[in-house]
């Protein structure tokens, strides 16, 4: 009887303590974004583990992509540019004023300068972006666009 009861007590604290586990490094995510604009990459990191790497379109001679680190402030589904002839913008992530990161259907583009300062990214790479960031939250995804 005492054995038993001590295995169930065992498991009842592994139990308990690997919910704490869980609940701790899910309170602790975290969503890195560096986009590397020479190279016109974008590489993404879910606590500190490698999650993928992606070509984008940054700012085209004449236009310009802020540098810099960035939290996420504004998440649309889908956003049109009032600016640009109400250009679509698939899963945005607002990170500066109008800048964002967003999906593009000019994906013959990618991995070369081609926008007007926004980062594009083909269409799934910006849901699932998209996707992180509301699972992880704005505070805890950090951008960085270095040169």
């Amino acid at each position: 009887m005492r054995n038993g009861f001590l295995r169930s007590a065992a498991s009842i604290a592994a139990a308990g303590l690997l919910g704490l586990l869980v609940m701790t490094s899910s309170a602790e995510a975290k969503v890195s974004v560096r986009i590397d604009i020479s190279s016109q990459t974008m590489s993404v990191s879910v606590n500190g583990w490698p999650y993928a790497t992606w070509r984008v379109s940054t700012a085209r001679s004449g236009y310009w992509t802020p540098r810099g680190s960035y939290r996420p402030f504004l998440l649309k589904r889908m956003h049109y540019s009032r600016k640009y002839d109400n250009s679509p913008m698939p899963h945005s992530i607002f990170f500066k004023g109008g800048y964002a990161i967003h999906g593009t259907g000019y994906v013959r583009a990618l991995g070369r300068p081609a926008s007007h300062g926004c980062i594009r990214l083909a269409p799934g790479n910006a849901a699932r972006l998209y996707s992180l960031v509301q699972q992880y939250g704005k505070g805890g995804t950090r951008i960085t666009i270095t040169n």
